[in-house]
């Protein structure tokens, strides 16, 4: 070698079938990868979900999906419902809100958790703190309306500079209360 470098030229054959090669052998990577790791975040999200559950009703000791409700639940003990986790969607200053409710057979709030929100942080976002949830916990239906008034313990108070997402919170709460009191036949 005289310290020439030969040029090598290439054919758009050449240089088509190098990109198919890569995009092949990309494809097939990923493929194997999802197709070893899909059951695992299946499995993974049902755990959460589980985990989810059991906190909003403590003493479940298992959790049924209802039939011809979506995502819909009961929470059972012994084999008897004791309550009912239901979704729900409402709109709050920063936007959708979307949580899980726990309503007992009887129609009162157990808890709820907060699952998707964009809520000013330090404001809208304490919606999901004890705090506030604890105010909704063994109201029923006609309780739950936002009231500015903390001398008031028979209603929601609204978080301070929170009056929008205290009220959509509510809202949310009061649809799933109503749709679970629906439900059961108005107990």
């Amino acid at each position: 070698m005289s310290g020439e470098h030969a040029n090598k030229e290439y054919s758009i054959l050449q240089i088509t079938l190098n990109l198919a090669g890569a995009c092949l052998i990309s494809g097939l990577i990923i493929a194997v990868t999802y197709f070893i790791t899909a059951p695992i975040a299946v499995q993974k999200n049902e755990m959460l979900k589980e985990q989810a559950m059991k906190d909003l009703v403590t003493n479940a000791d298992s959790f049924k999906s209802v039939p011809n409700k979506t995502q819909w639940f009961t929470a059972q003990k012994s084999g008897k419902v004791i309550a009912y986790i239901v979704p729900s969607e409402t709109k709050g200053y920063g936007g959708k809100i979307e949580m899980l409710v726990a309503v007992s057979n009887n129609g009162k709030v157990i808890d709820y958790n907060i699952t998707t929100t964009n809520e000013t942080p330090g404001l809208g976002s304490n919606a999901s703190k004890d705090s506030f949830r604890n105010l909704f916990k063994g109201k029923k239906s006609a309780a739950l309306k936002v009231v500015k008034d903390p001398s008031n313990k028979v209603n929601i108070e609204a978080m301070t500079g929170a009056t929008i997402t205290s009220t959509a919170v509510t809202k949310g709460v009061k649809e799933a209360v109503d749709e679970v009191d629906e439900f059961v036949g108005g107990k």
